[in-house]
Order: C-alpha cells, then structure tokens, then sequence
C-alpha cells in the first residue's frame, strides 16, 4: 500500500492559515477559509466595497510564504523581514504600507507561567492585516477570542490597536504575578528566615531582563510612527494607537522597577549572608585561637624526650594549667580587641 506523508499542519490548515476573518464597517469578523479569502481578495478592487480583511499565517508551514507570495502583493521588505527572522521591533512605512516587527509572549499550553517570547510579522494597510509568526502568541490569541465573541472593529489598524493593548495587559499580568512572588520571597528574608530560593529570585529577573530587552523598543517605535502617519490612517485610530502605546510604555516602566526591586533584594540577602558567614568564620576563628595554646603546650610537654620542665615539680600540673589559662585569657582578649576595633 502506497502512503503519502501529510504536510504537518501545525494549527493551520493546507496553506498554513491559522485563521481568517472579513469585517464588514461597523461589524463583527465573519470567518473566512483560504478560499474564501482568496475570493474575497479577488474583488477587493471595488472600491465601494468598505470591508477588510485579516489573515492570520503560521510561518512553520512551508506552504505559508508561497500563498502570500502568490495571492497577496505585499511588499518586498515584509518578506525579507520574515526570512531574516530578526527579532528587533520595527516599524516602517513601505510600499503604502506599515510593515511591522513585534514580539509577543508565547502562548505555552503546558506551562501557564511561560514568558518566553517569539516574533510577530505584521504588514498594514487601509483594507488588510496580514500576520504571521512561528509559535502561538498570547495576544494573538486573545485578539482571535476577541473577534469571534463578536468584538467590531472599524479598520484593520483598530485591530493593531487591540492587539497592542492585549500586550500591554499581558506585560501587566506577568508584572503582576511576578510581583506577588517578590512580595512573598521579601516578606520571608524581613521575617528573618533565609531558606530562600536564591536561584528562583535570579531566574525571574533574568525572565524580565529578556522580556525588557525584547518588548522595550516597541513604544518608541510606535511613536515614529505616530509622528509620521500614513495618509490612511484614520484621527481616532491614531489616537487609538497613541493611547495604547502609552499603556504599553507604563507596563514597561513598571517591569523596570520591578527589576530594580529584585537587584535590590538580591544585593540585601547577600549582604545578610555574607554577615552570617562571617560571624561563623569569627567563632570557629576564635575556637581555634583559644585552643591554641593548650595544643601548643600539650605538645611541647606530650613530648618523649629528656629535660621536660616541671616533670619532677610537685605542683608542676597546676603551674601548667595556669600557664595554659594565661595564655587562653590573652589570646582570647587579643581576638575580640581587634574584633571590636
């Protein structure tokens, strides 16, 4: 019997479309196929016709870029975008368009917790949003769960509008949970108990330092573009996008501080243990130093030889033992005369 190996799909269908919907002025998305896509972007040269469209691709399908390629005349730099696979947010204006690249928080189905981050490419204009990333997003997601309860959307830029400010409630909900864990790690180390999970505490900064370092450059991207619109840009999207940017920039400040608060927290704990290291090292020091002289004498007296002092003396132990406690008082007050010093 003859098999032929399928295409993995991975969530998407013959042409890696994920999903698609066509949004009518002032209503809600109507799912569409690759098909009907297709169809639909057949007739998009009537121009009394106001309904636009968004697809949403996964670039793992190796199907993805040929129909885009083939259907779709998006320009030259969003496919040079998607086959560099940079992940540095940008945002430009090319061929009439906005071609965009994002990072988002991955959408981990076994991990709710995940904050690793993958790249959005997105390419703009007045009658369609075409998207496309590797990994599911969350934001994604939760724009996708936004449109099929019926959410309506006026352009496809309103569309970015949301999905910006599903990142921005994402970031906040990350800083939020990981603020929660700060709290509880600091509330222990006041308490004074140190059974602290040092290596937890440096993995979630390094979480957010890479989240930062990712998500940062968006709202100062977003912001040149604020400045220099495209001519289809509607007044209230732009408002719409300024509004969102901002949420977005205070999501980012907020998970700086919160960095800071963590640096801050792991510099206090080690300073408390370096204390208790140091204290340990003082008394096991000073044991040694007390002891000393007992070992040095005990050895110099334990000796097997001829001409032992005091070895015919009546009272030669207890002359031994004073001269030991002397010795024991001296040593003892040097040690916490410098120590006190």
């Amino acid at each position: 019997m003859n098999t032929v190996a399928a295409t993995p799909s991975y969530g998407s269908d013959e042409t890696g479309l994920v999903c698609g919907f066509v949004f009518a002025p002032g209503g809600s998305g109507r799912a569409v196929g690759s098909a009907e896509a297709d169809a639909w972007l057949r007739e998009v040269a009537d121009k009394e016709k106001r309904e636009f469209i968004w697809l949403h691709f996964n670039a793992a399908h190796v199907a993805a870029e040929k129909w885009l390629r083939a259907h779709l005349d998006l320009s030259e730099a969003f496919f040079e975008a998607l086959r560099e696979g940079s992940r540095s947010t940008q945002i430009e204006h090319a061929d009439g368009t906005l071609v965009a690249v994002l990072n988002d928080v991955i959408y981990d189905f076994s991990f709710a917790e995940s904050s690793q981050v993958s790249t959005l490419w997105l390419s703009v204009d007045e009658r369609r949003l075409i998207s496309v990333r590797r990994q599911p997003l969350r934001s994604l997601d939760r724009l996708r769960m936004a449109v099929k309860g019926g959410e309506t959307f006026p352009s496809p830029l309103a569309l970015l509008v949301h999905l910006l400010g599903d990142q921005s409630e994402v970031l906040t909900q990350i800083v939020r949970k990981s603020t929660a864990k700060v709290d509880s790690i600091e509330d222990t180390f006041l308490a004074g108990r140190l059974e602290l999970k040092r290596a937890g505490l440096g993995s979630l900064r390094r979480d957010l330092v890479r989240l930062q370092r990712l998500l940062a450059p968006e709202p100062a991207a977003l912001f040149r573009l604020l400045n220099r619109p495209p001519a289809w840009m509607q007044e209230q999207d732009t408002l719409d996008l300024r509004q969102s940017t901002e949420e977005f920039s205070v999501a980012i400040r907020d998970m700086a501080g919160l960095q800071e608060r963590i640096k801050l927290l792991q510099e206090e704990i080690a300073t408390r243990i370096s204390e208790q290291t140091n204290r340990s090292v003082f008394v096991l020091t000073t044991v040694t130093v007390l002891a000393l002289p007992i070992n040095m004498i005990a050895g110099l007296f334990g000796m097997n030889v001829g001409g032992v002092p005091l070895a015919q003396h009546s009272h030669g132990f207890w002359i031994v033992v004073a001269l030991v406690l002397a010795f024991t008082a001296v040593a003892g007050w040097l040690a916490f005369r410098k120590r006190g010093g």
